[in-house]
């Protein structure tokens, strides 16, 4: 169901303080806290002695003191200290969570501690760079999604949608018109999309204030297991665009980056940012990246949850899959042979 040995989006760095804070990831109970420098840390949210969530504890220092009987732990989750006695029992401990913390973002992983290297993170540098400006998906929390994350991976990978789904701001008929290309990587797939002499849809339209029509690029690409980079734009129609995309004046130009971390089998919290390269710095762009993207994403939460609530109702009755389906099942896929290699050999995949 779930690749372990992989980076996933804990929280963001701001809801986390000295204060304990509770989330359940791939469907283990976490808390995480910070020390007295600031140092972020995860562990098992359950008591080694009598299984209190350690989220209804304190800190106290560089450690977490569970609300029952006061024992305390310390950020590599051994017990340091128990009330009234001078010996901490053998064994006493629970399990840690390697963290760091980039893109604004504490990032969690969930599997072979030994195996834990930052270097493994997306390489999402447009959330840090001065090129581009960024908008804090939700308002700086988690959107969360009544559905299992593949679902929404289904969605990003489905342009097809927007015609229907969004048709008042990112979506036109045009999409279905021009057809996609999948490439498989080895951990990862790319879709790509160029739409040729068509009107730019609404959101883009007021963005770039164009006259005429458009040549519109989307490529989603995924890092597996979950990490999904939206990268659209369009300029003026016959102004040479290519498939990479690249920034040209008078053209609009953005990336969503979104990062599904899996709360149980059938929720999510869906962690994303936005990153723009032009008309930086006018507030008027910014708050319509705020508040347009956000009914966005409303507007993708009605449809997920609702497909989620049929399917959980009846697992069994018969799906059909059509031509749009292509990318989001190479997703699959790749991820089910990672998945199952893991399973075989949990170093493999993160030595590949």
């Amino acid at each position: 169901m779930f690749l372990r040995n992989s980076w996933y989006v804990a929280a963001f760095d701001h809801e986390v303080g000295q204060a304990p804070f509770a989330r359940t990831l791939l469907g283990e109970p976490i808390v995480l806290f910070r020390g007295s420098d600031g140092t972020a840390a995860a562990l098992a949210d359950s008591c080694c002695h009598r299984a209190l969530p350690l989220s209804m504890g304190t800190v106290v220092g560089d450690n977490l003191r569970c609300g029952y009987h006061g024992l305390a732990f310390a950020a590599d989750g051994a017990c340091v200290s128990v009330p009234g006695q001078s010996t901490v029992p053998p064994g006493a401990s629970v399990r840690s969570y390697p963290v760091t913390e980039r893109y604004g973002w504490i990032w969690a992983w969930m599997g072979d501690p030994a195996l834990a290297d930052p270097a493994l993170l997306p390489d999402w540098h447009w959330l840090e760079s001065p090129d581009w400006e960024m908008v804090e998906g939700n308002g700086g929390k988690p959107l969360p999604m009544g559905c299992n994350y593949e679902l929404i991976s289904d969605n990003l990978f489905d342009l097809t949608h927007l015609s229907y789904v969004h048709a008042t701001s990112i979506g036109t008929d045009a999409i279905v018109d021009f057809p996609c290309k999948t490439e498989r990587l080895e951990r990862s797939v790319r879709m790509s999309r160029l739409v040729i002499d068509r009107p730019a849809a609404p959101f883009y339209q007021w963005c770039g204030r164009f006259e005429g029509n458009v040549d519109r690029w989307l490529i989603t690409t995924i890092d597996m297991p979950c990490f999904l980079v939206n990268h659209a734009g369009c300029v003026d129609t016959g102004s040479g665009v290519d498939m990479q995309g690249g920034r040209r004046d008078g053209g609009v130009e953005l990336k969503v980056l979104n990062a599904l971390t899996p709360e149980t089998a059938t929720t999510t919290h869906y962690f994303y940012g936005h990153t723009r390269n032009f008309r930086l710095g006018e507030e008027e762009v910014t708050e319509k990246f705020r508040t347009n993207f956000t009914q966005v994403f409303l507007e993708d939460k009605a449809i997920l949850e609702a497909q989620q609530a049929m399917m959980s109702a009846d697992p069994d009755a018969p799906r059909i899959d059509i031509n749009a389906d292509g990318p989001g099942l190479q997703v699959r896929r790749l991820l089910r042979e990672l998945i199952a290699a893991e399973r075989r050999d949990p170093a493999s995949i993160a030595a590949e």
